[in-house]
């Protein structure tokens, strides 16, 4: 293998640009529809050009593709040709495309005729109603009350003012310092940014951000420990005991976490025995758990048919049920803006019997529109039994994306459950080192499979240490998808990956 092109100076990143590209099979696309190839902040929330000229840094958006319409698993640009859809944004599109579900649209314009809005201060609304009962025996009566919003940052923020409002009613208003984890991500306000530990997403709001109240543990990432299995899981309990002591367990308001981490590491689901281990250590002293399925959640990861819709609920862990869970994306499939903050029966009843009311509002919480979306939404998943389909097309994707780069000496890891499979590319397979963050080694994935493979994937960087290295492109595409679009998402994704790393290597 030759070597790597170096990234020790701004002079010689011109040289990084691929020498001799692959032909790809499907056709160029137009100039137009396609993105820079110079390096670019492609995980979130659009992609950038960095001025490295500018002593501020300051972005300007990329020309990003122009679309005409979307239908089924693919995009249509106004020129060029069309583009398969392999992560629904970012895994948001969870029914794909267009009119072909009907009955979604049916009942959007069916409320819209009836009552298209009501202020939850003011009204109840029978669609609000029926889907409040739908999720809350979607957890078996875990959950008991709902508080319907519109994205899942607000959730996030919901749930932190929850918690501390919760305990001040409790007579425990010292009860004020919120755990997370490093490499995390739960929103972009301030309050879930404070939460998150994703250096690059943090870094623009330090300065505002709460350091205060807010304390991290280290990640669940098992691919990323040189420890035992076991060991490892008596590392990260021993962590959470030892930030528990030092902070007082009596000023500690809620722990926040992913139960299948999303954008921040790539789709990493935890090592056995984590999620049992962070509940009894939080039932144990008080502390409410939260867990954020914003992006993991509502069948994404299901593994068996009988999966429910709940990441937590794919582990064989006893009574691992949070206090709190947050809900967005495939909630609506962004048929409407959707979120929801989900409490558990015993908060549920101590409002009730307590007389108690969350200062939390917004203008279009509890939308009667947004409602029937999620629920039409909802209701087509159980109908056409697409929480099935996801377990077996899953099973299929993670193989065959196994089978075709698991080998490949820059691929570190490839992970997920479900439609929810993420793949860590690394610049040495025995040392797990990720490349330089100026390489923007998940962009130029990104970049390759739309311009030279049409297929859309979702990049992140950040996934390996505080510095923002550790790239990761991730794959989750439609429910409805079948075995036959896995494969050609499959071929065109190891075709992009092959392409980029064959251009940077030089002999």
């Amino acid at each position: 293998m030759g070597q790597l092109l170096s990234t020790s100076s701004s002079s010689r990143r011109s040289h990084l640009l691929p020498t001799s590209a692959s032909k790809a099979p499907l056709g160029k696309t137009e100039a137009d529809i396609l993105l820079s190839d110079s390096s670019s902040e492609l995980s979130h929330p659009f992609p950038t050009e960095k001025n490295n000229d500018n002593a501020t840094n300051t972005q300007t958006p990329t020309l990003l593709p122009l679309l005409k319409k979307a239908k089924g698993h693919y995009y249509y640009p106004v020129s060029g040709p069309k583009i398969l859809d392999a992560c629904g944004g970012a895994g948001v599109a969870c029914l794909g495309h267009g009119k072909s579900n009907k009955s979604v649209i049916k009942a959007i314009t069916t409320q819209l005729s009836t009552v298209q809005y009501a202020s939850y201060a003011h009204f109840r609304v029978d669609p609000v109603l029926q889907l409040e009962k739908f999720l809350c025996e979607s957890t078996d009566g875990k959950m008991g009350k709902m508080y319907l919003m519109s994205s899942g940052s607000e959730a996030v923020e919901a749930a932190l003012k929850f918690a501390l409002e919760y305990h001040a009613w409790n007579g425990q208003p010292e009860r004020v310092n919120i755990i997370s984890r490093s490499h995390s991500y739960h929103g972009t306000t301030i309050g879930s940014l404070s939460a998150s530990g994703h250096t690059t997403r943090r870094q623009p709001f330090t300065s505002v951000l709460n350091r205060t109240n807010f304390h991290q543990l280290p990640p669940c990432n098992p691919y990323r420990s040189p420890l035992p299995e076991e060991e490892y899981l008596s590392s990260l309990l021993t962590s959470l005991e030892s930030l528990i002591t030092t902070l007082s367990p009596s000023t500690i308001a809620a722990l926040i976490l992913e139960p299948i981490v999303g954008a921040a590491l790539g789709c990493v689901p935890p090592v056995p025995g984590y999620l049992s281990g962070i509940k009894s250590f939080c039932h144990t002293h008080g502390i409410l758990l939260i867990y954020d399925e914003v992006m993991c959640g509502m069948g994404r990861t299901a593994t068996s048919p009988s999966h429910h819709l709940h990441a937590y609920q794919s582990f064989p862990e006893p009574d691992i049920s949070p206090d709190m869970m947050t809900i967005a994306k495939s909630f609506s499939a962004s048929y409407l803006p959707a979120s929801a903050l989900l409490i558990s029966t015993p908060l549920s009843n101590f409002l009730t019997s307590h007389n108690k009311v969350f200062t939390h509002g917004h203008t279009n919480q509890s939308h009667p529109v947004v409602a029937s979306a999620c629920l039409a939404v909802q209701g087509t998943i159980q109908s056409r039994n697409l929480l099935s389909n996801v377990a077996a097309q899953g099973g299929l994707l993670l193989h065959l994306l196994q089978k075709q780069l698991s080998q490949h000496p820059n691929v570190g890891d490839i992970r997920g459950r479900g439609l929810f499979v993420g793949i860590e590319f690394i610049s040495d397979k025995t040392t797990k080192q990720p490349f330089e963050r100026e390489l923007d080694i998940a962009g130029r994935v990104h970049k390759t499979a739309l311009k030279n493979w049409q297929v859309l994937v979702y990049a992140s960087q950040g996934c390996a240490d505080d510095q923002g290295r550790g790239d990761v492109i991730m794959v989750m595409p439609a429910y409805d998808v079948t075995a036959k679009e896995i494969r050609e998402m499959v071929r065109r994704i190891a075709g992009a990956v092959r392409e980029v790393f064959d251009s940077l290597w030089v002999a």
